[in-house]
């Protein structure tokens, strides 16, 4: 198989999972579908790094950019791009699993009344916050599709590196003789 052709498949398959990570984290954003638990910053601080947007995101489709084109002289840019686009998915990979992890943000009755705060007992998770409604679970499904999305584009990306790796050291002539072939 082509380097190019294989790099082409990479790229389209980032696409998809960088929408996972911009409409996760925006969702993150808005429980109950309301923007004042934003406006009143009762929101997860790990939503609010907005690594599904920037990282997951437009950093991550920034890199499928340059692999349609990628054969030859192209392979140290696709190189680049594609070691850019592991690092912005590994930091939005472990912010979402940090996201799991601290519990969510909600309104709860403590013993010295309603705070809101972040519930870091993980028994405590469901039945205790008052607001946002269902904020565990929405917190929990949507990192969870944030941090699954993001690994897959870590794995992607690694290989889009190896393949241009192996393009650049095979050299434009490699590309050709395998279309030849086929």
């Amino acid at each position: 198989m082509c380097v190019s052709r294989c790099l082409h498949c990479v790229g389209l398959s980032l696409i998809p999972l960088a929408l996972i990570c911009l409409l996760s984290n925006t969702l993150l954003l808005l429980p109950e579908l309301k923007t004042n638990f934003l406006l009143e910053g009762h929101v997860t601080r790990e939503a609010t790094w907005a690594t599904g947007l920037w990282g997951g995101g437009f950093l991550v489709c920034h890199s499928t950019c340059d692999v349609c084109h990628i054969c030859g002289h192209h392979n140290l840019l696709s190189m680049f791009t594609s070691a850019l686009g592991l690092l912005a998915a590994a930091g939005c990979s472990v912010v979402s699993l940090t996201g799991l992890s601290q519990g969510p943000l909600c309104l709860y009755n403590s013993t010295s009344g309603l705070t809101w705060g972040y519930l870091y007992n993980h028994s405590l998770w469901f039945g205790v916050c008052l607001e946002p409604r269902n904020v565990v679970q929405w917190n929990m499904i949507l990192f969870s599709l944030m941090a699954g999305a993001s690994f897959l584009q870590v794995l992607l990306c690694a290989a889009n590196i190896i393949n241009s790796a192996v393009g650049m050291i095979m050299g434009h002539g490699f590309c050709q003789n395998q279309n030849t072939n086929q």
